[in-house]
């Protein structure tokens, strides 16, 4: 029986509180730009180390972390979880050695991808199956999320920065958006990012797969590759 290790990552660390991971090509291959991975409400990074192999194999550095709150990262989340974002993307820059950089977000993490894009520098946004800012809100609010929460500060955040002036504002520079999003989502319907390419007619991507679940996209190995490829043409 032959026995198949799953590569980890290559360093991990917290910083400002934040808990992260980040993988790497292989050695003899210079990345050829990078991914911030952003996970789901009351998810943690672990959940993305998939997707992060994927990229590390298709000569993608990528770090995931965890969001305030969740996982191994400190403090409730709060106002800052866009600045967050950003800080992320500023430390893989840094610590992979590359400039381009992209963010891949699901369900929440999709929501702050859009959102946090133009404070990362963003050279590309991937959202999958992105949750809106007014239901996150209503959410915080109801105290339904299985995490700590700082709730003022985090629905002051969220009534603030609006998904689709976000990506309104992301076709107007020019920055591609590859959404996907599954047909039978339970909890996400599909319209919510029909709405927002609609939005952005010049510059996002949508597909809209058969059947599925709120996961499943994300870890879908056939589209996960597709995701990568998109990427590397858009960092290119």
């Amino acid at each position: 029986m032959r026995t198949v290790r799953a590569e980890g990552p290559v360093e991990t660390g917290i910083s400002d509180g934040l808990s992260w991971a980040r993988f790497a090509p292989s050695r003899d291959r210079e990345p050829i730009g990078a991914v911030v991975i952003l996970h789901g409400a009351g998810s943690h990074k672990e959940s993305h180390y998939d997707f992060a192999r994927a990229c590390a194999a298709g000569g993608l550095a990528a770090l995931a972390f965890d969001a305030r709150g969740h996982g191994e990262s400190e403090s409730p989340m709060d106002g800052r979880a866009i600045d967050d974002v950003a800080r992320m993307a500023d430390l893989l820059r840094e610590r992979g050695d590359v400039e381009k950089v992209v963010l891949r977000g699901s369900s929440m993490g999709g929501y702050l991808a859009l959102a946090a894009a133009a404070e990362a520098r963003a050279s590309a946004v991937v959202a999958i199956c992105p949750a809106p800012a007014l239901g996150l809100a209503t959410g915080v609010r109801a105290r339904r999320f299985p995490f700590p929460t700082d709730r003022d500060a985090l629905v002051t955040m969220l009534k603030a920065n609006d998904e689709t002036a976000a990506i309104r504002a992301l076709d107007a520079a020019g920055t591609p958006v590859f959404l996907l999003h599954a047909e039978a989502d339970e909890i996400l319907p599909p319209d919510l990012s029909r709405d927002l390419h609609a939005a952005a007619p010049a510059h996002s991507t949508l597909t809209v797969v058969p059947g599925g679940h709120h996961r499943s996209i994300q870890h879908d190995a056939e589209l996960q590759g597709e995701t990568v490829r998109w990427m590397s043409r858009a960092l290119r």
